[in-house]
């Protein structure tokens, strides 16, 4: 069964794609990262496609891991931006979804003040039908800091077929029962995906100490496997332990799954909701 990394990214620092990524800032990750770096850690994990996930908004930017996903034949696709409030936004969107290496579109919900913004549902972007295979990813609270964002509602409600990474928490569960509560009204009110990523590069160091199980736990109870698809955040995942901790440590908080459930969580999650074959 096809295995699936749903969540990684590439970077070239010369681009300056990420102002962000600097040496006194993030000394482990300012550098390159690019396929080649990649490719060795899938070949030992057994991971046979990979998901590549734009993290700033821009269109060259979105163009950069296009080229490089029809460059490398392990990626299965690209979760790229576009700008939902362009007043051609429509247009735009509709131009993007002939390019096949694209299946999914990231309004970078965690980055817009306004809780409606891009996620109205008059924004010019919002209703612009894709191409079979392409859906909104529709991430939210990608940001250390927890908080139940208005937001994240709203792009569910507007982008019903969305995923999103499960925002990380201040504190340990169950002291930390609001964002318990807040990830069991994400997956009861709609029918949005969630991935079990991020979360070691995301939590830590509040969360040193925690037991992951607990939240695993709650991300399992409020999605079940069937929307719960694993991704490894590499490689900002450097920043807190390596690719092949990440993927043990997941198949450790899951083994008590059924194999199929596993499966799904590993790979048939994503080959769903992205249409991988």
């Amino acid at each position: 069964m096809i295995r699936i990394d749903a969540h990684q990214h590439f970077w070239r620092i010369d681009r300056g794609d990420y102002g962000w990524l600097t040496q006194d800032e993030h000394p482990g990750i300012a550098r390159d990262f690019l396929p080649a770096d990649l490719l060795p850690l899938l070949k030992a994990a057994k991971i046979d496609r990979t998901v590549l996930v734009q993290a700033a908004p821009a269109k060259p930017r979105r163009n950069f891991l296009l080229d490089l996903a029809a460059a490398t034949p392990v990626v299965a696709g690209v979760v790229g931006w576009s700008d939902f409030d362009a007043p051609d936004a429509a247009s735009r969107i509709a131009r993007l979804c002939a390019n096949r290496k694209l299946v999914g579109l990231r309004p970078m919900v965690q980055d817009i003040a306004d809780d409606d913004g891009c996620c109205a549902p008059n924004a010019p972007g919002a209703s612009t039908p894709c191409s079979a295979g392409t859906c909104a990813s529709t991430p939210w609270s990608s940001r250390a800091t927890f908080r139940p964002w208005p937001s994240s509602s709203s792009a569910i409600r507007v982008f019903p077929s969305s995923s999103t990474t499960a925002p990380s928490p201040t504190s340990p569960i169950p002291a930390s029962n609001t964002w318990a509560t807040y990830i069991r009204h994400i997956a009861g009110s709609s029918g949005t995906y969630c991935k079990l990523s991020g979360l070691a590069t995301q939590a830590r160091p509040r969360l040193v100490g925690a037991d992951p199980q607990l939240y695993v736990d709650v991300l399992l109870e409020s999605f079940g496997p069937r929307r719960l698809m694993w991704g490894s955040d590499w490689p900002v995942l450097n920043e807190a332990g390596d690719y092949a901790q990440w993927l043990a440590a997941c198949e450790t908080l899951t083994r008590n799954l059924s194999p199929s459930d596993r499966q799904a969580i590993f790979g048939g999650t994503a080959a769903t909701f992205y249409g991988i074959a």
